[in-house]
């Protein structure tokens, strides 16, 4: 017996999606467990014991030979996580006798089995892994409600990585952070003059490390960033220290006791490694999306509406969007200082 999952789009959505695989791997212990994603996410799965094969879609195979692909394997069920047009086609068209996937007007022909995205949470796991778990329920009776991602590195990787730091400078019985600096877009990180405050809350603390997570490409951004700080979180900071790949960047972050910055697929792989996560969502998110195994303690976000809930009264998500700037100036960093501080003191060594 063979399965499917897609889910063709980014490494956090990729990472997510992972868990379905447990479940599987847990329910058919001799089923073949295939997983079609782009590329540039493969990072976040390798070495998962869960998953028989990876197959790469966008560029690496065109639509007609990717369709002929799948039928050729004869999947006995096929879970499209991604569920969009071009996915459930292929979905449609595969001659598996399970078709999963969720609900939008557009997908419902092509499936046997649809469900709704729009949940309410019920665990603490969050809306983002409960919407997943649902589409296991065809195919395993009392299907798990949650699972936690999981990251799995290597013993090479690892000792790579804490070589890095000491090598570095870093003294590894400090308390090292990594700073998730700049999100995945200008909308999406919190501005740097405010993140420089809450650095410098950070390195306030005796015996601190302090890393980022970037690429060469955004050293000038982070430079501006550090131009910010105060002259003690300078010396704290060790810009020369950066994952060069991604799985470098997670051999990394596990030697770090938290990830601190702007909510992504960084904090979601941090989380994946059990590393404490302190998350900044922007105000167009929805964070009970992506708030996922929030506990208040090892796992902790924070969102402007938390603060200012009547910023959000009767804005539509476009007036969300078009306002995400002016609604980032009123996320003053006074708002989350003490949270933070909270956070550190349960995350410190």
């Amino acid at each position: 017996m063979k399965i499917l999952v897609i889910q063709q789009k980014m490494i956090g959505d990729v990472l997510t999606s992972s868990i379905l695989f447990e479940a599987l791997r847990d329910a058919y212990p001799k089923a073949q467990l295939h997983y079609l994603i782009y590329p540039h996410t493969k990072a976040v799965v390798e070495n998962n014991p869960f998953i028989d094969k990876l197959i790469f879609g966008k560029n690496e195979l065109p639509f007609y030979r990717l369709l002929k692909l799948i039928r050729s394997e004869k999947y006995y069920a096929i879970i499209d996580a991604y569920s969009t047009v071009q996915t459930s086609i292929l979905t449609s068209l595969s001659g598996s006798k399970y078709k999963i996937g969720f609900d939008k007007k557009y997908t419902r022909p092509f499936y046997t089995h649809v469900f709704s995205r729009k949940i309410q949470a019920k665990t603490h796991a969050g809306a983002a892994i409960e919407k997943r778990m649902q589409l296991l329920t065809p195919l395993i009776k009392n299907a798990p409600l949650q699972l936690k991602p999981k990251i799995f590195l290597s013993d090479a990787e690892r000792e790579k990585a804490k070589r890095i730091l000491i090598e570095g400078g870093v003294d590894l019985s400090d308390s090292i952070y990594m700073i998730g600096a700049l999100g995945s877009s200008e909308k999406k990180t919190y501005p740097l003059p405010y993140l420089a405050r809450l650095l410098d809350q950070i390195a306030a603390k005796e015996n601190t490390a302090i890393l980022f997570n970037y690429i060469p490409s955004q050293k000038d951004q982070i430079s501006t960033l550090i131009g910010y700080c105060n002259a003690q979180t300078k010396q704290k900071i060790h810009l020369e220290i950066y994952g060069k790949s991604l799985r470098e960047f997670l051999a990394l972050t596990s030697f770090c006791d938290a990830i601190i910055g702007n909510e992504g697929g960084a904090i979601n792989m941090a989380k994946a490694l059990n590393i404490p996560s302190f998350a900044i969502f922007s105000p167009p998110l929805n964070k009970t999306n992506w708030n996922i195994y929030e506990d208040g303690k090892q796992n902790v976000s924070v969102h402007l509406k938390d603060f200012s809930p009547e910023l959000f009264a009767e804005k539509s998500q476009d007036d969300l969007h078009k306002d995400a700037f002016e609604l980032y100036e009123k996320f003053l960093p006074a708002y989350i200082e003490e949270p933070l501080d909270q956070f550190l003191k349960l995350n410190t060594k």
